[in-house]
C-alpha cells in the first residue's frame, strides 16, 4: 500500500492566524501518518473546542470533535471499541492539562495505547490570550493584569512522575524532528504524550518564534530515556529541551481489559432491544 501527502488533503477551508504555529504541527503529523504508511481510514484523531482541536479537520481521516477537555475520554473509548485503530488526540494546554487533566492522569495510568499532542502556546489561544495551566507564574495575562498567581504545571515532570510509557517534547517550528517524535510515539504500545511547544502569534509577544530558536535545545545525546529519574531531572531543570525524555514498555489497556481473541468490540453482535434500552438512559 503506497500513502501520499495527497490521501491526507482535505477541502476544509482552514481558519487558524496566519504564522500559527498549528500549521508546522499539522504538516508534521501528515508526514508522519504517510511515513508511518498508514492510510486516512486507518487513523482516529480525537479532539475538543479550541485552536489546536481544529486540526483534524484539516486532515481527511476519521474524526471526533467533542467537548472541551474530553478528547482523551472520547479517545480511550475508541481504542477499546476499535484497537486496530491508530488513536491520536490534539488538545491545547488548556483542554488538555486544565479541563482535561484528570483524564489525562487516568490516561497514562491505565497506559491506553493512544498518542496525546499537546500545542502548548501557554495561553487560551481561542478565547482571545487569557492564562493557561502552563502561563509562567507572574506573567500579565488577559484576566490576570498583575501577574498570574499560580505556579505553571510542568507536564513533562508529571508524566515522568506517572511513569507514563512515553513522554517526549517537539517545537512546531521543527517539523523534521517533530515528524520523527510523532512517529514514535505512534509505534509506542501504551500511553504517547508528545507535549509542542510553539508561539501564539496573535496574544503572546514574549515566545516568539525568535525566542524559542534561542532557548530551545536537543535533549543530550547521552541521555538515557529508560532511566526516569535522570528524565525528571531534565524535565524539571531544563523546560526547553526538544526530544524523548522517557520510554517504558509496559503491556497497553485495551490488552488488559479485552479477553484474547475477543477481536474488537465493534464486531461484538448487539440486540437491538438492549441497545434502545441504553439509548434511552441518556434521553
Amino acid at each position: 500500500m503506497s500513502v501520499r501527502k495527497e490521501d491526507y488533503e482535505s477541502p476544509v477551508e482552514n481558519h487558524w492566524c496566519p504564522g500559527c504555529g498549528n500549521f508546522g504541527i499539522l504538516n508534521a503529523v501528515r508526514r508522519a501518518l504517510v511515513e508511518l504508511e498508514l492510510a486516512p481510514h486507518q487513523v482516529l484523531i480525537c479532539s475538543g473546542i479550541g485552536q489546536a482541536p481544529k486540526l483534524p479537520h484539516y486532515l481527511r481521516v476519521n474524526t471526533m470533535n467533542g467537548l472541551h477537555g474530553r478528547e482523551v475520554a472520547v479517545a480511550t473509548a475508541a481504542k477499546l471499541c476499535a484497537p486496530d485503530l491508530c488513536v491520536l488526540v490534539h488538545a491545547g494546554d488548556g483542554g488538555a492539562y486544565g479541563e482535561g487533566g484528570n483524564h489525562l492522569l487516568h490516561a497514562i495510568r491505565r497506559d491506553v495505547d493512544i498518542t496525546l499532542v499537546v500545542h502548548d502556546n501557554k495561553v487560551y489561544g481561542l478565547t482571545k490570550g487569557q492564562a493557561s495551566p502552563t502561563t509562567s507564574l507572574g506573567e500579565p495575562a488577559k484576566i490576570h493584569p498583575r501577574g498570574v498567581p499560580s505556579r505553571p504545571l510542568n507536564p513533562l515532570a508529571l508524566a515522568i512522575a506517572l511513569e507514563c510509557g512515553f513522554v517526549a517534547q517537539a517545537l512546531s517550528s521543527r517539523t523534521d524532528l517533530m515528524t520523527d517524535i510523532l512517529k514514535r510515539a505512534v509505534r509506542h504500545r501504551g500511553f504517547s504524550l508528545v507535549n509542542v511547544l510553539q508561539p501564539c502569534v496573535s496574544w503572546d509577544k514574549v515566545r516568539t518564534y525568535a525566542f524559542y530558536d534561542q532557548h530551545c535545545a536537543p535533549v543530550p545525546p547521552e541521555h538515557d530515556a529508560g532511566d526516569a529519574v535522570a528524565a525528571f531531572r531534565l524535565a524539571t531543570s531544563r523546560p526547553f529541551l526538544l526530544g524523548v525524555f522517557f520510554e517504558r514498555q509496559g503491556t497497553p489497556f485495551d490488552e488488559r481489559v479485552l479477553p484474547q481473541g475477543s477481536g474488537p468490540l465493534r464486531d461484538l453482535p448487539v440486540e437491538p432491544r438492549r441497545a434502545e434500552h441504553i439509548a434511552r438512559r441518556f434521553r
